[in-house]
């Protein structure tokens, strides 16, 4: 039930998988309303701690993510997958963490360009290690935009592949990742 087997996958995985999905739309969609936000708004200064801080937490979650998925079975892939679908799957799955790292990373150059450390809502901060770096908010601030583009762009077509599996190829890959044991449609 918690664990991964070579059928389906464990409560553990599928519950990081949807909480890393949805924090990175909400993110996503905070980054894109607070950077319109005016020196006269309540939330100017409100919503970018929110966003700094979630980032921080997903970060945390992001490292539990990897090491429960290498430290446990991947289930097989489906019967009839190619070995070119078995690869392109293999390669979405490493762009996506690789993309939430560095999309971490540019906010992480962004927060502590100006080297005070991220407060993550009075729990803990995060110490500003890199700064001083010419131009550093604004260069990792267009970084940042560019590849939370691409990696919500490339969830998109993440969501619309596990679709396809679910609606055209009528296998259980969705459901898999719903957390249930689907017998073959």
């Amino acid at each position: 039930m918690w664990l991964n087997s070579e059928e389906h996958y464990g409560l553990v995985a599928v519950l990081l998988h949807w909480l890393i999905a949805v924090v990175v739309v909400g993110l996503f969609a905070l980054g894109l309303w607070m950077v319109e936000l005016t020196y006269y708004d309540a939330w100017y200064t409100r919503a970018p701690d929110l966003h700094r801080g979630i980032g921080v937490l997903l970060s945390l979650i992001l490292v539990a993510r990897l090491g429960w998925r290498l430290g446990n079975v991947t289930p097989r892939p489906e019967p009839g997958q190619s070995p070119l679908e078995q690869r392109i799957a293999h390669l979405m799955h490493t762009l996506l963490y690789l993309l939430l790292f560095l999309v971490i990373a540019s906010g992480y150059l962004i927060s502590t360009a100006d080297g005070r450390a991220i407060d993550v809502f009075g729990l803990f901060s995060v110490p500003a290690t890199v700064t001083g770096l010419p131009n550093q908010a604004d260069v990792a601030g267009d970084v940042h935009l560019i590849l939370a583009i691409a990696l919500v762009s490339l969830a998109g077509v993440h969501a619309l592949a596990a679709l396809k599996h679910h609606f055209i190829d009528r296998d259980a890959t969705l459901l898999r990742m719903l957390g249930r044991r689907a017998a073959r449609r």
